[in-house]
């Protein structure tokens, strides 16, 4: 039997409203539906999945520290934090546990502020516009790469 993997998804602010804010950019699926077919499908893939979602970047951080020594990947939406929080991103490097960036909506063809992302140059990729389908694309990926 293969070594279960851990997996750590953290969502940032406001996904907290995922299924009733703005659904013709994020859709009427809510965050834990989401969350517990992401579990499920995690299970058939030999991993375990783990979440936080929080609209406090503190938190957020805190959560990276304390994934250091037991999370093989992390799935990350860090919402607004994705265009303000360098805090955030010195937390990714300082754990040094690779990541993917993810994006419900296309952040390139929205408001001119949301290109900009303080994360993407290290991560491991970044998905993005795909709504909900990105977490699981996000999820298959990281399955191939930790075999």
């Amino acid at each position: 039997m293969k070594n279960i993997k851990n997996v750590l998804v953290i969502n940032g602010p406001n996904l907290n409203l995922l299924g009733t804010r703005e659904t013709k950019f994020y859709g009427n699926i809510s965050l834990t539906h989401l969350i517990n077919d992401l579990q499920i499908k995690a299970k058939k893939l030999n991993m375990t999945l783990d979440h936080v979602q929080s609209n406090a970047e503190h938190v957020l951080i805190d959560t990276i520290h304390n994934s250091k020594d037991n999370v093989h990947y992390i799935i990350i939406n860090p919402a607004a934090f994705t265009h303000t929080s360098i805090a955030i991103r010195d937390a990714l490097i300082g754990v040094n546990i690779p990541f993917i960036e993810v994006h419900i909506s296309n952040i390139y063809s929205r408001e001119d502020f949301r290109s900009h992302s303080w994360l993407s140059d290290i991560s491991q990729g970044v998905i993005c516009g795909l709504g909900l389908d990105g977490y699981y694309w996000a999820l298959k990926t990281i399955s191939n790469r930790l075999i």
